[in-house]
């Protein structure tokens, strides 16, 4: 699939997969910037990409970026979509310098990487109630294993059925 792309400075290469297995591409800095102890900045990415109809394009940090640079994204991750491709619709990088000291960027180092996810809208139907009981909140499932409190027919001493119950190679034993 081709997807539509500028770059704002010629004399840095287009994003490209370093892999055959790369499922993600590195976005190269536009230009020199320092990022002071604390501080939240965009750095510019130098493309403008126009995500195809039915995909987002997610931006992540790449995984070596904290540990070496200091930085992390404070947002976790960014959603590009798919009508974010003006003339002016640079995507930036939101990075965070969680280091005791400043931390530079030339221009070109890779700063993020980015992912085309497929994605669907929905039509939203509002009711006055989805459930009748709450199952919980964040860490509701419990941090520690706990006693098997499955219906009868999904407990079982193989691990893996509980990811898929209806196959389960320990009951099926000859």
């Amino acid at each position: 699939m081709k997807v539509k792309i500028q770059r704002l400075d010629k004399s840095l290469p287009l994003p490209m997969y370093e892999t055959e297995g790369s499922v993600g591409f590195d976005f190269l800095a536009r230009e020199e910037m320092t990022i002071e102890p604390g501080a939240i900045t965009l750095i510019p990415g130098n493309v403008i990409v126009e995500a195809p109809k039915g995909y987002m394009l997610a931006v992540a940090s790449r995984s070596s970026t904290p540990r070496k640079k200091g930085l992390t994204m404070p947002h976790g991750f960014g959603v590009i979509d798919q009508d974010y491709c003006g003339p002016k619709d640079e995507i930036k990088i939101q990075v965070y310098n969680f280091k005791d000291e400043a931390v530079t960027i030339q221009k070109g180092d890779k700063i993020a990487q980015g992912m085309f996810v497929r994605v669907d809208t929905f039509e939203f139907e509002e009711v006055d109630q989805i459930k009748a009981k709450s199952r919980g909140g964040f860490g509701s499932t419990g941090g520690h294993i706990q006693q098997d409190k499955r219906p009868e027919g999904l407990k079982s001493d193989n691990p893996m059925s509980a990811i898929h119950p209806i196959h389960d190679p320990v009951k099926e034993e000859v």
